[in-house]
């Protein structure tokens, strides 16, 4: 019975009726103004098929696009955090410090500013495109977050660990490789799951730049054919549905990890 209440379909059960919940009181309210719902225009913006086959539509190309700014800033800023969280645990005072530098930074500006800055003052000096600054920002941004999961993670393992290591003659590396990181993994999961969320849902500031995920082909359909509600309604629906996916794969990961 437990394992059913602690299923992550129950999670997707609560998504969904939220999700409806929300969008049932969205249509009374719009309703009451009497806007012109046009559905039946979403799925072409989404799909269509022609002489050729499948062709992807705006939103699904712009959902590609998130996608895989998403998947290289979520690789990048784990290394990121994982490099500064031993930095800041190395004992070195320089490696300390410029650990803090850095996650000051990160954490106490926006990252609307960080993107702008990134790729109006950093880009032209070290030939960064569109792409590469919003890569580049996400991943500094969500590294400076994914530190503290780490350092507190390995601050979890036991010290009698460390002093184990050390007995054995394992250098550093191999400490974290093999003893430390496999411990300290299965309590830094479920944080950064959310961290993984929350990068997801930042990608779309990078539409300020002009990088067509999403976000930005939403802005510019519904620039196009005025269906405002309907447009950001199946955008939320679509963002919604990756972070539901995203959850379910790590809480399987985290099951399967708590197999004997």
């Amino acid at each position: 019975m437990q394992s059913v209440l602690r299923s992550p379909l129950i999670d997707v059960m609560q998504f969904l009726i939220l999700v409806w919940g929300l969008y049932w009181l969205a249509t009374i309210s719009i309703d009451n103004i009497g806007y012109n719902w046009q559905w039946y225009q979403i799925p072409k913006m989404l799909y269509s098929w022609n002489e050729h086959g499948f062709t992807a539509g705006p939103l699904l190309k712009g959902l590609l696009i998130t996608l895989k700014i998403s998947a290289i800033s979520l690789v990048l800023s784990l290394v990121i955090g994982l490099i500064t969280a031993i930095f800041r645990l190395s004992g070195s005072p320089v490696a300390a410090a410029l650990a803090r530098i850095y996650l000051e930074l990160s954490r106490n500006t926006p990252l609307l500013i960080q993107i702008f800055f990134i790729y109006f003052v950093l880009g032209p000096v070290l030939g960064l495109e569109r792409m590469a600054s919003a890569i580049l920002a996400l991943s500094l941004f969500e590294g400076a977050y994914a530190s503290e999961i780490f350092r507190s993670g390995i601050l979890s393992v036991a010290t009698e660990q460390h002093e184990a290591a050390k007995s054995l003659g394992l250098s550093n590396y191999y400490t974290y490789r093999f003893i430390i990181l496999p411990q300290a993994v299965r309590t830094m999961l479920p944080p950064l799951t959310s961290q993984a969320v929350s990068l997801v849902k930042d990608s779309a500031l990078v539409s300020t730049i002009a990088i067509y995920d999403l976000t930005m082909q939403a802005q510019a359909l519904i620039a196009e054919t005025y269906l405002t509600f309907e447009i950001w309604f199946t955008v939320a629906g679509m963002y919604l549905m990756v972070t539901i996916l995203l959850s379910i794969c790590v809480s399987f990961l985290e099951h399967r990890m708590k197999l004997p």
